[in-house]
């Protein structure tokens, strides 16, 4: 720990948050508790599951708190009596003001974009599926309206060709945990300054709503780059689907092809050996690695050697 370190709460849920909660305790920072979501019925059994981030501080011997509602007066009591100097969020629900005011120091988040852009849920994702070739992080100060406090930090880096939803998401996790400690130093030795974020006309603004099933849903009369990149933005999670054969078939991977078919979009053929290829607007769509309904994810020739038409 570090010599008279500012007390720290820490929130946050899934393992996107435990890079940012190991890179902390790694740097020595004073970490009094965590907050993170209760646990849930999961699996077959219905067992209760904890969170990443519970599992986590449990291990590392740091007391945790798992409010089902974060205006409940006996957890607002529980937080007053941390006495901590700031609060830091990483992939977290919305705070209530009279969290996210508690500490006289304020609450930091860390967003998986360059705000302003891709302000909301899914901003990895959207990203993607946008065909973006760049993306970044963000450390900022919370405040009322959703991800628009002032900038504290942010880093850049590209996004690869082919890079799908949770590849970027396993590099910007640890990136944006190195930004998040660098901030928590910065801000405890003042030398940071907060930027409001740049104003940008509305039409110029990127979107990351939450993803729902029509944002899944293939449109096969899309251009073949407008496809793969939904797809590879989809991918592992929740996957980018479409019927084969009057059942769901999520796509994960696949390799486009910009030719002429004279097919109708949708259409799709195979050899039964090695490929699995549906038309689109200027080409086809091969899929590399799918899961049918009822299945388990695999390789199109693993599917294939199985497939009867």
């Amino acid at each position: 720990m570090m010599k008279e370190s500012p007390r720290i709460i820490f929130m946050g849920t899934p393992d996107f948050a435990v890079a940012s909660l190991t890179k902390l305790l790694d740097a020595g920072f004073n970490v009094v508790s965590v907050i993170t979501a209760p646990d849930k019925p999961a699996g077959r059994g219905m067992k209760l599951s904890e969170s990443a981030v519970k599992k986590f501080a449990v291990e590392n011997n740091i007391p945790v708190l798992q409010p089902e509602k974060l205006k409940n007066p006996d957890f607002l009591e529980q937080l007053r009596s941390l006495k901590a100097e700031l609060q830091l969020v990483v992939a977290f629900r919305m705070l209530p003001q009279v969290v996210w005011q508690m500490p006289p120091m304020g609450t930091i988040n860390l967003h998986a974009s360059l705000l302003p852009q891709y302000r909301g849920a899914a901003p990895i994702n959207w990203a993607i599926i946008d065909g973006q070739k760049e993306t970044g992080v963000t450390t900022f100060k919370l405040r009322q309206e959703i991800d628009t406090g002032d900038i504290l930090l942010q880093e850049s880096f590209p996004i690869g060709d082919e890079e799908t939803a949770g590849e970027l998401h396993d590099r910007m996790k640890w990136i944006g945990a190195d930004v998040l400690a660098r901030t928590v130093k910065g801000v405890f030795e003042g030398s940071i300054i907060e930027k409001p974020q740049l104003e940008v006309g509305s039409g110029m603004l990127k979107a990351a709503p939450k993803i729902d099933t029509e944002t899944c849903r293939i449109q096969w009369d899309q251009p073949a780059l407008s496809i793969f990149n939904r797809i590879r933005g989809l991918s592992p999670f929740p996957g980018a689907f479409t019927l084969f054969e009057g059942k769901t078939m999520k796509i994960f991977r696949s390799r486009r092809e910009i030719v002429k078919t004279g097919k109708k979009p949708g259409f799709h053929e195979t050899d039964s050996k090695t490929y699995l290829r549906f038309a689109c607007a200027d080409g086809w769509i091969y899929c590399d690695e799918i899961q049918m309904e009822g299945k388990k994810k695999m390789f199109v020739a693993d599917f294939l050697r199985g497939y009867r038409p």
